[in-house]
């Protein structure tokens, strides 16, 4: 009797273990995509100040500047 409870036992947590993983975790929840969008809009917003300035224009400028006058 034991045995069979044990076999049991053991099915049911197999079957409990395949049902976790065939659901498995497959994509974010709405709370991650919240602060996965507000990481992205902020690195963004980083990332836009630091081109614009003034020093970094001027560089990304005199870069262009310099590659169009290449003589091939």
């Amino acid at each position: 009797m034991k045995r069979a409870v044990k076999e049991e036992a053991a099915r049911v947590r197999g079957l409990a273990y395949g049902a976790r993983a065939v659901r498995g975790d497959t994509g974010m929840v709405t709370s991650e995509y919240a602060v996965g969008i507000i990481a992205a809009v902020a690195f963004a917003a980083a990332l836009y100040k630091v081109l614009t300035s003034g020093q970094v224009s001027g560089e990304l400028q005199d870069i262009v500047r310099r590659a169009l006058d290449v003589r091939m």
